[in-house]
């Protein structure tokens, strides 16, 4: 092949001894003297080489005139990509790329060991290839020397957006030097690629391909039309139709690819899974076995849609609709790559048809619908397999040949060959029995439903106690035991199970199905029962009668037609005639006339007190001991706050003590609010001992000299008596809500 003269010489060496023997519409591209040393915004399809493309754009800033790298120090080069798969895979196009030149890559990637990234680093590299997140992460522990760098290349930029990365990619463009050339590569440029380039390009030059805006050639697109139930049977008959050595099916979700992988392996597909929750090693691992044969399908999320190179990728199988109309491109770019032929197959279920017309009206491509291929479908393709086996049109050995005859001696031919097919159709999965559906822009009324003939009754392991409802147990039923709601009668639904009917013609075949698929769904087992006791075990469900809504053929009849109303009885009460003529209004009588008003005294000439006072008596209501608290005088002083008798209250709302039955129970240690004379003020607190001295008029006797009783002897020793409490003062500065026990002063002693 004639090589571009722009392409460095140890560049040159290494496409050659890839078998490259012609370059692709953006290899060649970015090797016009236009794109020479200027910063680029490249927009390609999927599978055009691009990674190749930006090696070469680069190389010569990078080795300039020399044909080969100096020692490794500072990196010269960063390339950011947005998944680890992908990064992993840059690296290692580029090592073969640059492997006459001497280069060292590194890569930092999420997931890995950050130390290893980090001591390999230090040890000084060329190229540094990493995701968004690790790159940053380095440079921010200043692991990553950024000062040398000569360009920095952005791998499918528009998906590293749509990820959320692009604080991580300004932290990452703003602090490169401001000399450095900047490469945007990526199948689209949206608004924000566009705002991205036109902030840290200088005078970037726009490359587009041409093939960029016309569908992928390589690639057929079919789009199935499938019942919503049958879309996982669907899948399995497609893999099984096309028989790819390696295919690939995306899900939208996490658990989609959980469960769909967990029942492709049970089914006897090699089948590997690979999503966002798998750490690296495992990620690896799966792709790995894609590419050695151990493995021929991966189930995957959108993580492996961008990017991803998988060599002899013949089937994209959509087992969920893609979101949008980019998803769906770079989802079935996966196949058709370096200009092979591949099959694009989407799984759509009958109520989403519009969906998925919508989506590939805004890609561009133009699908041939059809049905899903039946097990008589993929029982004329394994024939035609079978018979087209280049291992019958191969040349044996004589070794062989010899052990082939000692066969024939033993065994007759149409055995050996009827042992031949079944040890074939043995190690191959099973097709699935999929429904009939009507094709496609055909309205169907909805059959009836026959009349229920009593069947065979299973039970369901979750009840009312678990949220049992028909509206998914019907679903799940259907989908375990491969039926239709029309095979499936009574649903009971107990405490905690659930019993349910299965049309008498269709329980062994729903049996075995539940059987291969194990029997469960999550938590949920399906096992055979007996016929609840309430309900009889052959009972025929009579068809209800049709309702006929017929048009009236007869005319209405007119008003002349219409027979006369019936004729009043003779017990109905006759109305009294309304008269022609209404009569006079009877005149009323005039108003009496009323007095004139006196002219009201003024305020002064008012007789004073001419207003009678109402008597006390009328107030039925009055609070017990009103009168005494109205004939007492005021208090010179206002009462002191007690804690113990709550929150303080208004001066008007402070009552008086009454009687000794109605005075109010106050709490323990408390003294009461009560005074013997009630009309002598109480003096006020001059800040003194609490215990009053024995000389004191008003001292109560002590307990030890205490007045002997009448009647009994005097007391030969005298009483200690109890000791009071004694309750802090708030006046004299204590702060205390304590009250402790103290003995004090004893009567008699000052």
């Amino acid at each position: 092949m004639t090589m571009n003269s722009r392409i460095a010489p140890a560049l040159a060496r290494a496409l050659e001894g890839k078998g490259y023997t012609k370059m692709t519409e953006v290899q060649e591209a970015v090797l016009t003297d236009e794109a020479a040393g200027a910063d680029l915004l490249v927009s390609a399809q999927t599978g055009s080489g691009k990674t190749v493309a930006f090696g070469l754009a680069i190389a010569p800033t990078l080795l300039g005139d020399d044909d080969r790298f100096d020692h490794a120090a500072a990196p010269l080069a960063l390339v950011v990509a947005p998944t680890r798969e992908l990064a992993l895979q840059v690296q290692r196009e580029l090592l073969w790329l640059y492997g006459e030149a001497g280069a060292r890559i590194v890569s930092c990637v999420g997931g890995m060991d950050a130390r290893s990234e980090r001591k390999a680093l230090e040890r000084g590299c060329h190229i540094v290839v990493g995701t968004p997140g690790r790159l940053r992460d380095h440079i921010e522990r200043k692991s990553l020397d950024m000062s040398s760098l000569r360009a920095v290349v952005l791998d499918e930029a528009d998906e590293m957006l749509d990820f959320g990365f692009r604080e991580d990619l300004e932290f990452i463009l703003e602090g490169a030097p401001d000399d450095r050339r900047t490469l945007l590569f990526s199948a689209t440029v949206p608004k924000s690629i566009a705002d991205i380039a036109r902030r840290y390009q200088t005078n970037a030059v726009r490359l587009s391909t041409v093939s960029e805006r016309q569908q992928h050639a390589d690639i057929e697109y079919r789009a199935l039309s499938v019942a919503p139930a049958d879309r996982e049977n669907a899948l399995i008959n497609v893999l099984r139709f096309y028989e790819a050595e390696r295919a690939i099916v995306f899900c939208a979700t996490r658990e989609g690819v959980n469960r769909l992988s967990a029942r492709l392996g049970n089914r006897g597909f090699a089948a590997v899974a690979l999503s966002g929750e798998l750490s690296q090693k495992e990620r690896t691992h799966a792709l790995q076995a894609l590419r050695d044969g151990r493995a021929r399908v991966c189930i995957a999320t959108d993580v492996a849609a961008r990017g991803l190179d998988l060599p002899g990728l013949e089937l994209v199988v959509h087992s969920d609709l893609p979101t949008n109309s980019d998803v769906l491109k770079h989802r079935s770019g996966r196949t058709g790559r370096a200009g092979q032929q591949g099959v694009c197959v989407m799984i759509v279920p009958q109520n989403q048809r519009g969906r998925m017309n919508r989506l590939l009206r805004g890609a561009h491509i133009e699908a041939e619908w059809g049905e899903a291929p039946s097990l008589n479908d993929i029982k004329a393709k394994d024939r035609e397999r079978l018979l087209n086996d280049p291992s019958l049109h191969q040349d044996y050995d004589e070794e062989a040949l010899s052990e082939a005859r000692e066969l024939l001696a033993l065994h007759s031919p149409e055995k050996i060959a009827a042992a031949f097919l079944h040890r074939m159709q043995s190690s191959t999965p099973s097709a699935e029995d999929l429904m009939v559906m009507p094709a496609a822009g055909e309205r169907t009324k909805t059959a009836r439903r026959e009349p229920f003939v009593g069947g065979a009754w299973f039970k369901l392991t979750a009840g009312r106690n678990q949220r049992a409802e028909p509206r998914w147990l019907l679903p799940m039923i259907c989908r375990m035991g491969d039926v239709t709601r029309n095979e499936v009668g009574a649903i009971e639904i107990g405490d905690t199970e659930t019993l349910f009917e299965i049309a008498a013609d269709h329980a062994e075949r729903f049996a075995a199905h539940v059987k291969a698929s194990g029997g469960a769904e999550g938590s949920i087992y399906i096992h055979p029962a007996n016929a609840p006791t309430n309900k009889p075990q052959n009972r025929v469900r009579e068809e209800r009668p049709k309702r006929k809504f017929e048009p009236r053929t007869e005319a209405r009849p007119e008003a002349m037609d219409r027979p006369a109303r019936p004729a009043k009885r003779a017990d109905d009460v006759e109305r009294p005639a309304r008269p022609a003529e209404r009569p006079e209004p009877v005149a009323r009588p005039a108003r009496a006339v009323r007095p004139e008003r006196t002219e009201r005294p003024e305020r002064a000439e008012r007789p004073q007190g001419a207003r009678p006072a109402k008597a006390r008596d009328d107030k039925p209501f009055r609070k017990p001991g009103a009168e005494e608290k109205r004939a007492r005088p005021a208090s010179p002083t206002a009462p002191r706050y007690n804690p113990d008798d709550g929150p303080p209250r208004r001066r008007d709302e402070q009552a008086e003590a009454g009687p000794a039955e109605q005075r109010p129970r106050k709490a323990y240690g408390a003294k009461p609010k009560f005074r013997a004379n009630p009309d002598k003020p109480k003096p006020p607190f001059a800040g003194k001992s609490h215990f009053r001295k024995a000389d004191s008029p008003d001292a109560r006797p002590a307990a030890g000299n205490a007045a002997p009783k009448p009647g009994g002897s005097p007391s030969k020793f005298k009483s200690k008596g109890k000791p009071k409490l004694h309750r802090a003062s708030y006046d004299d500065g204590q702060q205390s809500f304590k009250r402790v026990k103290r003995k004090g002063p004893k009567p008699g002693r000052s």
